[in-house]
């Protein structure tokens, strides 16, 4: 049998990959976030799937249903939001399955940030703007963060800054980044991005956090920051440049 960890992507249920869809399908047991996943996902599952909601499971719980299902010879489909690779959880959970010989494969999907930019109609990388993109999250009621990874190490190089798990924060955060980004740096924060609810607010580090405490956002959202949600001056990708030479 296989673990399939499978990213359900944003939000939309019309967002998960080809594969995740037909990975899910051909698994008798799937394990869900159900306060993040769509239900609407489970309908892929076969009939008569045994469907998990991890919600309110620990760690060892939810390795002991992986664990079971591999003693029974039946694959598993465990849907985690957004994509696996960034702040899914997943580490711990393959270095256990690794140390009890469980097999497993990670189908990715379309993570949050990408949700938002689309949302937001904007590239993150604009030519001459930005040219790099900070994924991130802070401290508070989580596992501390790295040595050199504070949030003022971060914003010094003016990257786009793509904050997760922070929209509780917002009022402490903005001023902190409005010094290195400048009071008046664009800043947007996207809530249930791709969803039927989803709640897209616009501004600067000086209104942002006022916006966010009028509309009630307290979860399921991501700060993005940065000139690259205003820019309309910069020059041709070098790619597509009618200045380039062509053989």
């Amino acid at each position: 049998m296989t673990v399939y960890f499978i990213g359900a992507g944003p939000g939309a249920a019309d967002l998960i990959t080809m594969r995740g869809r037909d990975r899910l399908a051909a698994s008798p047991v799937c394990l869900y976030a159900g306060s993040l996943v769509p239900v609407e996902l489970l309908a892929y599952c076969p009939q008569g799937a045994r469907l998990v909601d991890t919600a309110n499971l620990d760690l060892d719980q939810i390795i002991t249903e992986l664990t079971g299902a591999h003693s029974r010879g039946l694959d598993v489909a465990r849907l985690h939001s957004g994509d696996p690779s960034v702040f899914s959880a997943l580490a711990e959970q393959l270095r256990r399955l690794d140390a009890a010989g469980v097999p497993y494969e990670i189908v990715p999907g379309v993570p949050a940030f990408a949700a938002a930019a689309a949302s937001l109609g904007r590239e993150l990388t604009v030519p001459g703007v930005a040219q790099s993109v900070i994924l991130t999250r802070t401290a508070a009621r989580a596992t501390p963060m790295p040595p050199r990874e504070e949030l003022a190490t971060l914003a010094a190089s003016r990257a786009t800054l793509v904050l997760h798990l922070a929209v509780q924060r917002i009022d402490e955060l903005a001023p902190e980044l409005a010094q290195w980004y400048g009071p008046q740096c664009p800043a947007a924060v996207v809530a249930y991005a791709s969803r039927p609810d989803e709640l897209v607010l616009r501004g600067t580090l000086t209104d942002i956090a006022a916006q966010v405490r009028a509309a009630g956002i307290r979860r399921t959202a991501v700060i993005v920051v940065g000139p690259v949600l205003t820019a309309a001056e910069f020059p041709d990708s070098h790619l597509y440049s009618t200045s380039r030479h062509r053989p």
